[in-house]
């Protein structure tokens, strides 16, 4: 197969994207990123690439006609839809009516959105309890990769698209409208059930607007529970989380956007954060891996059970950010797991991102940022340094994409086992960060020091098959989430006596606390300068990630030199 040069024009380097960008790579092609600022420069960059394909794995602006109408070089959508579906709100819809089942579609850009030739389709179950963002980021993200591929193949071959044929009994995707908040509404009078699903749909974005304690919130990350009362009612707070009475039982919201009055800007907090001055009265509800380990509440963001001479610790926190608060809770788990007569301690995410580090949006909203991140950093420290300092082997379980120090939290076990197809992201400097959490002692001592300052200063992705091969990860287990939960339970029980980890079993005899501790150290005064007196503009990137401020350009990392844009000068 010949190599292409390749184009991904995407509305910013997203977690599907980065996953484009390395299987292109993998199978010999040349991918370079084109982020969508405006017209003019997006249409200058393409057209003066000589790409020879434009594929565009997440796009939310209109592909401009100077781009569409170049027959020679197709510019493909990549529409989570089946075919025939078209609208920007297709994986809400099909949420909120509850479809079994629902695809994917690589589909040639037209005038008409979503209305051109298809290239390429895959359809998929679709489970009734996925929120959006875990549709998109599982079975969503991998049919993708499977249409682009299709897409690459058929595209060298000189195979053309098929036009889309509306009489054909097997086109069951129809257009659609934006869903809009009318279409979202719930009222806490309905069930619980309903009440989720509606949240589940608007997940990520935009939120669904409900009133709750006298105010008007969008409302996110909703889970289950039994308990009863008056509909609308705050009944409890436990840990970030309030406790909502419906029409049958409740619901646990655990993140709220405040409505923003006329020229105003807000954005996501844990729920408690952001109803702080209006749950005086609530009665909070304690329970924790220390104080009720084995307890059947429904909702549980840090869990534990055992399994043979192996205790699981799950934590799933909402788009894998780490507060303050939620590390100095996961320390107090690990501290009461490691008193525990087990062997191995398997940590492991939930059904989202693995972990992406410290929590951005309670940061940004905290009355000093700066010092609110210098806290959260060394919180997040805490739980490496449990993890470092553990007599037992130590797993971690990669369930998701991870970056930062999500990334180097996975490393400071003994053992890194993940998930297929996961991306990472072990690097913290487009953050305006030296980063922490202990990585010039974790990274280095899995990858060696050369490679260790190249992935931390390059800035990319990296795919699990590529950690494999570079020492980060030592096994890659299934992709489907409850296999993987399976595999990683048999796989941590089986290191303790597998001659594969011989070396590592011993290593931790010789285990040098003093290095890790001043590997800590030298970190935190790096962090300090960052952090504290904004040496490379972390407060200003903070800002921008919160309030999701649109890129002014591509960043160099991301342009491949075939893509660059060459301005000749003329001599006067």
């Amino acid at each position: 197969m010949r190599s292409l040069k390749i184009i991904l024009l995407s509305s910013a380097f997203n977690g599907l994207t980065q996953r484009a960008w390395l299987e292109l790579r993998q199978a010999g092609h040349s991918p370079s990123v084109v982020v969508f600022t405006d017209e003019a420069s997006v249409c200058e960059q393409i057209e003066n690439s000589g790409a020879d394909l434009v594929i565009c794995p997440f796009l939310k602006d209109r592909v401009p006609q100077a781009l569409w109408s170049n027959a020679r070089r197709p510019v493909v959508i990549i529409h989570p839809g089946i075919v025939g579906d078209r609208g920007a709100s297709a994986l809400d819809w099909a949420i909120t009516h509850e479809l079994t089942r629902w695809g994917v579609t690589a589909l040639q850009a037209v005038e008409e959105m979503d209305a051109g030739p298809v290239w390429a389709t895959c359809e998929f179950n679709l489970p009734s309890d996925l929120r959006k963002s875990e549709l998109y980021n599982g079975r969503v993200s991998d049919a993708a990769i499977r249409c682009i591929r299709e897409v690459v193949e058929k595209f060298i071959e000189g195979v053309q698209p098929v036009a889309l044929d509306y009489t054909d009994p097997k086109v069951r995707g129809r257009l659609q409208p934006n869903m809009k908040q009318d279409d979202r509404t719930f009222s806490w009078h309905d069930c619980s059930r309903f009440i989720k699903r509606c949240i589940d749909a608007a997940d990520g974005q935009p939120g669904v607007l409900a009133s709750l304690a006298g105010g008007q919130y969008y409302v996110y990350d909703a889970h289950l529970d039994q308990r009863t009362g008056i509909p609308g009612k705050i009944l409890a707070v436990h840990d970030d989380a309030v406790l909502v009475a419906t029409g049958d039982h409740s619901l646990w919201i655990g993140s709220l956007r405040r409505k923003p009055l006329p020229g105003e800007e807000t954005f996501k907090q844990p729920a408690r954060h952001v109803l702080a001055g209006q749950l005086a009265g609530v009665p909070t509800l304690d329970w924790s891996i220390a104080s009720e380990p084995f307890n059947d509440e429904a909702y549980q963001p840090i869990r534990y059970r055992e399994s043979g001479h192996v205790g699981e610790l799950t934590f799933e926190f909402y788009n894998g950010a780490m507060s303050t608060e939620q590390c100095q809770r996961m320390v107090e788990a690990l501290r009461w797991a490691k008193s525990r007569d087990i062997r191995v301690l398997l940590i492991k995410g939930g059904r989202g991102s693995f972990s992406n580090g410290v929590h951005l949006n309670v940061i940004q909203a905290a009355q000093d940022p700066g010092a609110e991140a210098w806290a959260n950093i060394q919180a997040i420290d805490d739980v490496c340094a449990e993890l470092l300092s553990a007599q037992q082997l130590v797993v971690s379980g990669v369930t998701g994409n991870a970056g930062a120090g999500g990334v180097m939290l996975a490393l400071a076990a003994d053992i890194v086992f993940a998930r297929a197809d996961v991306v990472l992201n072990p690097h913290y400097k487009s953050m305006g960060l030296y980063g922490s959490e202990y990585w010039t002692y974790s990274l280095p001592r899995a990858v060696g020091p050369a490679m260790a300052e190249q992935l931390t200063q390059a800035c990319l992705p990296v795919s699990v098959t590529q950690a494999l091969q570079l020492g980060m990860v030592q096994e890659i287990g299934p992709r489907c989430p409850d296999e993987f939960s399976l595999w990683l339970l048999q796989r941590a029980n089986a290191a303790l006596t597998d001659p594969t980890y011989a070396a590592v079993r011993e290593r931790k005899l010789r285990v040098d606390q003093v290095l890790i501790e001043q590997c800590r150290e030298s970190e935190l005064q790096e962090m300090q300068e960052d952090m504290l007196y904004n040496r490379n503009q972390f407060a200003e990137k903070c800002r921008n990630f919160v309030y999701k401020r649109k890129a002014c350009g591509t960043p160099a990392r991301l342009v491949e030199d075939w893509a660059r844009v060459r301005k000749v000068e003329w001599a006067g």
